[in-house]
């Protein structure tokens, strides 16, 4: 259960940086590599950017989580 909190607080951090500084790193490649037009916007956000959002948040958030597991797995 705390794993599933970790990965929530990940992706709603990720999540929001993504959104204040479009350019961060995976969720921009990706949104690139599936040729999302840049200019398309949804209101008032660029979907460009709402997908690497979501992205970055979804990436960053599983691995804080496998991060997490690992370490309590260690712990026992």
């Amino acid at each position: 259960m705390k794993g599933a909190i970790i990965f929530i607080i990940v992706f709603l951090i990720f999540l929001g940086i993504t959104l204040a500084y479009a350019e961060l790193p995976l969720g921009n490649t990706i949104s690139d590599a599936i040729n999302i037009d840049p200019n398309v916007e949804w209101s008032g956000l660029r979907v460009r950017t709402l997908a690497s959002a979501i992205f970055n948040g979804i990436i960053y958030g599983v691995i804080a989580w496998l991060i997490y597991t690992i370490v309590e797995k260690a712990r026992k």
